[in-house]
């Protein structure tokens, strides 16, 4: 079985799964005196790998090698420099102070921007400036209110969120009483009863059942 690993972005692929620093430095054609990095996911700090050092290229987490050079890019117009050629959706959150609130996009030609997911790495080392930007994280519910299907678009819904959901406006008077009942939610109270000042999380496809009583 051929084990494939990546050095300063080029791919690579071989059936010995073991390997110098000097091997590797040879077969991307980098001079030997180049300090040679391997590229670990955090908390873990990059290893720089020394030219007679063994390499087990079927190890788990040894795949992506990289000589440093800074590369720039842009997070919400401000240019940055990374020392790495790939990097992570938790790196450039951390690198633009961004808000847990909101998403990392890519713009990628697009002007809607594409979703940079938990999972990805960004080559920095494609032609052209990479230019990311937040937003705030899009939702799109879909619940069953009172039996009728209905839209919502945040994380959370509060108690009178849902009676506005339901029945278009909250009567705030002194007579009129609200009781809510769900059920499909999110672990791990999937069920219950929301109460006045209260906010739950939400998840698509869940129930609500919103009465109004008259207290006179």
């Amino acid at each position: 079985m051929k084990v494939q690993f990546y050095i300063d972005g080029r791919q690579f692929e071989t059936a010995e799964v073991y390997h110098t620093g000097k091997d590797l430095k040879m077969l991307a054609n980098i001079p030997l005196s180049t300090d040679l990095y391997l590229s670990l996911p955090r908390p873990y700090e990059d290893e720089i790998i020394h030219n007679e050092q063994q390499i087990d290229l079927s190890r788990p987490a040894t795949a992506y090698f990289y000589i440093r050079r800074p590369f720039e890019f842009v997070i919400n117009n401000t240019t940055c420099k990374w020392h790495k050629q790939y990097i992570s959706a938790e790196e450039l959150r951390k690198i633009g102070m961004i808000d847990p609130e909101q998403e990392v996009y890519i713009q990628a030609g697009q002007p809607a921007g594409e979703l940079v997911t938990n999972d990805v790495r960004i080559d920095l080392a494609q032609p052209g400036l990479e230019r990311f930007f937040s937003k705030k994280k899009e939702t799109d519910y879909t619940f069953i209110v009172n039996g009728r299907g209905k839209q919502w678009n945040k994380e959370r819904i509060s108690f009178d969120e849902a009676v506005v959901l339901a029945f278009g406006k909250l009567d705030q008077s002194q007579s009129r009483a609200y009781t809510i009942t769900y059920s499909r939610g999110m672990e791990p109270k999937p069920e219950g009863i929301m109460v006045k000042e209260n906010e739950i999380r939400v998840k698509d496809k869940m129930i609500f059942n919103v009465t109004a009583t008259d207290k006179s």
